[in-house]
């Protein structure tokens, strides 16, 4: 299915390994092909369980050393405001997983400020803001993400962009503060929607039966405040990667078993 012109599609895997082993193939197929003729791409990664576990297999693969990894940049999707040592942190996993296996430019890791480095929540946002606000693209103050991934809770949630609260309907900021979490730890930093969306492609990343029916109303055009999977899509392609168990909801006919 088509939703303004970005094709929508989604592909599932027996298990969370076979899923993460997918999506670190097409991970690392789509930046050779972006870096081939020396163009940058912009990343933006995700924490969780399956976030970790497909750049943990991205690693694993032999083509990694085939990447010139100065032309890629990686940002998050959302950060808890904590510590940079804290194993909640979205950037400890991310390092420990991939990007401490990889020779990137140390300029070319863009973190959320901690706590310790002097900036209170509100400024770490807008710090954030301003460093994505060095690379702007054709949507915005802000880089066009060559791959943009997303967990998905089972509230429906992405990045911290939580049901029926009011970031997920900002569009005039890039990066937002947030408080009283629904999920801890309760302070976070987060991307707004028009940001994810500039990406050209966004992938969520699914796994579990208690995300089937988040995934289910997100396919079905559920509201995006009520359920922020549903706003999620890319300006090119929109790619739900989920396992059996999540997908027990999806109807045959929206798996594509070609990509």
């Amino acid at each position: 299915m088509k939703v303004q012109g970005s094709v929508k599609s989604v592909v599932v895997e027996e298990t969370p390994a076979a899923l993460a082993a997918r999506v670190a193939d097409r991970f690392i197929t789509r930046l050779q092909a972006r870096t081939r003729n020396g163009r940058i791409a912009h990343v933006c990664l995700t924490g969780g369980s399956m976030g970790g576990a497909v750049l943990a297999a991205t690693a694993q693969d032999a083509r990694t050393a085939d990447i010139d990894w100065s032309l890629v940049h990686f940002w998050w999707g959302d950060e808890r405001f904590v510590e940079r040592d804290d194993p909640d942190r979205n950037s400890l996993q991310s390092r420990r997983a991939l990007l401490d296996h990889i020779a990137v430019p140390t300029e070319n890791v863009h973190e959320v400020a901690a706590p310790s480095d002097g900036l209170t929540l509100d400024e770490a946002a807008a710090a954030y803001a301003a460093e994505l606000a060095r690379f702007p693209s054709d949507h915005g103050d802000w880089p066009s993400f060559a791959v943009c991934f997303l967990g998905v809770g089972p509230d429906g949630h992405i990045a911290s962009l939580f049901p029926d609260r009011p970031e997920v309907t900002v569009t005039d900021a890039a990066a937002l503060p947030v408080r009283d979490s629904p999920k801890p730890p309760p302070e976070r930093v987060t991307l707004t929607r028009p940001v994810l969306n500039s990406s050209k492609r966004v992938w969520l990343v699914l796994t579990g039966a208690d995300k089937a029916s988040a995934l289910g109303l997100a396919l079905a055009g559920a509201s995006y405040a009520s359920v922020p999977a549903a706003g999620a899509k890319g300006r090119r392609r929109t790619v739900y990667f989920v396992d059996e168990a999540a997908a027990s909801e999806v109807s045959p006919d929206l798996i594509d078993r070609d990509y």
